[in-house]
């Protein structure tokens, strides 16, 4: 019998970028357009920083069940779900048909990946970020403080709350002045898909199939809005980091965060696994596509060929009905892939 694979939970809050990881199965090497580690070129591929990456990969897989983040592994059983909804809240957003796939088993990360995650993997290589290369990123103007947005004079037109900030990067979320000291163990933010792989390289696995990603969220149960039931509190307690109030102008943090969280936070799901849903959107390795078969499937990797990568889960910033178990996004971003 092959051994599972070894799926890497990868993450990010929209614009701000996060990451966690699935682990790759033993032997076997990713190719574009698969589930594997290699599913796509590096945008830097020329400056060696992703080979410096593979180098630690080996060591840093050593241990099976492990993550290379330090944090433990969950095995996912083998099984067959139902992926998607008929009664999608977006219909652009791809969310439909329901279609069954089968999937084998394999390990997902229990934790999104942390500061102190890619702090351990940016000490053993040296790597570099996108959002470093390029010198700015993109922070949700509610972390700012008004003397940093009065230097700012651009914003996504679409999404005017985006604001782009010079030196804002995974070490400084907000910018310059901001740190992740108090944060080690918050997921960690402003990774883009091609860092994602490059980590994933780096502790020897791979980023999930969507369907893998959908299929661990759920934790085990069928026909469900959220992976802890169709109730968003139960009893009154919050299982998620989302927004609560009017966005984007006034959020309550009613759940006790107006950021992201401790990767550790809220009721795990019925596999174990922690802020599926909520926190930091997580990257997978499909490629991004609105239209589906309903025909049955088998491990689905997604379309061999694309512009955008699908994102899951939602954002601490994401209100109730983008938190759902089907939700993708596939917007464009300024940090994604090639």
């Amino acid at each position: 019998m092959a051994a599972p694979a070894r799926p890497c939970r990868c993450l990010f809050p929209l614009l701000l970028l996060a990451m966690g990881a699935a682990a790759e199965t033993p032997g076997t090497s990713g190719t574009p357009g698969t589930a594997g580690c290699g599913c796509s070129a590096s945008r830097a591929a020329g400056d060696g920083r992703e080979e410096a990456a593979r180098r630690y990969s080996a060591a840093a897989a050593a241990g099976s069940g492990r993550s290379g983040g330090q944090g433990p592994m969950v095995l996912i059983p083998a099984g067959v779900f139902t992926m998607g909804t008929q009664e999608p809240q977006i219909q652009q957003d791809g969310e439909g048909p329901a279609r069954r796939v089968h999937l084998g088993s394999f390990y997902m990360d229990q934790y999104e990946v942390s500061n102190l995650d890619f702090e351990t993997f940016v000490n053993s290589t040296g790597y570099i970020t996108e959002a470093e290369k390029f010198g700015d990123s993109f922070v949700f103007e509610g972390m700012l403080s008004e003397a940093v947005k009065a230097d700012i004079h651009q914003a996504v037109a679409a999404a005017p709350w985006w604001l782009p900030v010079k030196g804002a990067s995974w070490r400084h979320p907000e910018g310059p002045g901001s740190s992740i000291s108090s944060r080690m163990d918050h997921p960690v933010l402003h990774v883009s898909w091609n860092d994602a792989l490059a980590f994933c390289r780096w502790a020897g696995k791979r980023l999930p199939t969507e369907a893998e990603w959908e299929y661990g969220c759920r934790g085990g149960l069928e026909n469900r809005l959220f992976p802890w039931g169709n109730k968003l509190q139960p009893k009154g307690q919050h299982y998620a980091n989302i927004w609560q109030g009017e966005f984007p102008t006034n959020n309550t943090a009613e759940d006790g965060y107006k950021g992201t969280a401790p990767v550790s936070a809220f009721p795990p799901n019925g596999y174990g696994l922690y802020n599926m849903v909520g926190n930091a959107w997580e990257w997978t390795s499909d490629w991004w596509a609105v239209h589906h078969s309903p025909q049955d499937l088998h491990n689905p990797q997604g379309p061999s060929s694309g512009t955008d990568r699908v994102k899951k889960g939602g954002s601490y910033m994401c209100h109730k009905h983008f938190i759902d178990l089907s939700h993708s996004d596939g917007n464009i971003l300024l940090y994604e892939s090639n």
